[in-house]
């Protein structure tokens, strides 16, 4: 089974063993080097006084991920950041970042990364698209839409770029954003 969801949704989600132990809850998403995936989850503990836990829980080992909670197997699962984010995690925020078509016009600025969670038991967790706060170029400008993402992803420090088709696939919910970026992707595909 495959969900969308907004990146914001999971931060501060409980992390909960199978056998019902609440060890933490989800700070930050941290995204594989080239963008397109997740890798795991920086940790805060539970409680009003708790900050953030030096150790961090990688995407392989999520159990599952629902409306509630993170599940993990065990709590020893978790580990130093050295050892789960050595293929080189990003650390960078894309939230304020502009997105560009690759023909220059201006989309608007990320608000949220949509992502898609399919499978379980470390299945995958792909960026498959940004919600931004629409620009002129984009119908009623300042209002929330989705923008589907290609598989691999052009990025710079302040930019984030699209192709100019993917303003053909923009949706404003969640609901027919599957459809849109399979779409997309297919689009994308054929013109090779």
């Amino acid at each position: 089974m495959t969900v969308l969801m907004r990146a914001s949704e999971i931060e501060k989600r409980p992390v909960v063993t199978m056998a019902g132990e609440d060890v933490a809850q989800i700070k930050d998403i941290v995204y594989a080097a080239g963008g397109g995936e997740v890798s795991g989850f920086t940790l805060a503990g539970r409680g009003l006084f708790s900050g953030p836990k030096k150790e961090v829980l990688a995407w392989s080992h999520v159990a599952a991920l629902g409306p509630d909670a993170v599940m993990i197997l065990r709590d020893d699962v978790l580990a130093s950041p050295t050892e789960v984010f050595t293929s080189g995690g990003s650390g960078g925020n894309i939230l304020g970042s502009q997105v560009l078509t690759d023909s220059g016009t201006d989309l608007g600025k990320v608000i949220d990364v949509i992502i898609e969670v399919s499978g379980t038991n470390g299945g995958k967790c792909d960026v498959v698209g940004y919600e931004v706060e629409s620009s002129e170029s984009l119908k009623n400008k300042g209002t929330k839409v989705l923008i589907p993402l290609p598989d691999t992803l052009a990025a710079s420090a302040e930019h984030l770029m699209v192709p100019a088709s993917a303003t053909e696939f923009v949706r404003d919910d969640l609901a027919g954003f599957g459809a849109a970026i399979e779409a997309f992707r297919a689009q994308l595909e054929g013109s090779h």
